[in-house]
């Protein structure tokens, strides 16, 4: 943990959008421990909270952003070739679909507080051809709450450690 530390210390904002990006793209990033260890380092005042949550929401956005353009273009002509090697027949596709169109907008705001689950929402998003004003909308109320609450998160850890 102190390398991590000293690696957001010494890289500072530019590391935290960086990291984030790349871990909501899906490069195995820890992003909860991450904005954990933000949230400490705006608590002992190394960073600041308020580009905290600005570059952490900028991170998680451009990582979202890169993600939906990825399965808008790509992905449909991915899984039609390639699904049904990893059990993603057009029926299942189909019904994935579905499921999205219906819920789509609320599972990216609640999926991003499970791992794992908002990187596949992006994706299918962007493969269910999700308008991207509404995507917009709803995936930056869905990061800009679960980076405030992350940080939060790693403020109250620091406090009560301290």
């Amino acid at each position: 943990m102190e390398t991590a530390l000293q690696f957001l210390s010494d890289y500072g904002y530019a590391a935290v959008y960086g990291l984030l990006t790349l871990g909501i793209v899906g490069v195995p990033v820890p992003d909860e421990i991450l904005m954990t260890a933000v949230g400490y380092l705006t608590l002992i005042g190394t960073m600041k909270l308020s580009y905290a949550i600005l570059f952490s929401f900028a991170g998680a956005m451009s990582g979202m952003m890169i993600s939906y353009a990825i399965g808008h273009k790509a992905g449909r002509p991915l899984l039609d070739r390639y699904g049904k090697w990893v059990g993603m027949k057009p029926a299942r596709i189909a019904k994935v679909e579905g499921w999205m169109n219906k819920y789509g907008a609320i599972s990216i705001m609640i999926g991003y507080f499970i791992p794992g689950f908002r990187h596949v929402t992006c994706y299918l998003c962007g493969i269910g051809r999700m308008p991207l004003r509404k995507y917009i909308s709803f995936a930056s109320v869905g990061a800009l709450v679960w980076c405030v609450i992350f940080i939060m998160m790693g403020r109250v850890i620091g406090h009560v450690n301290s």
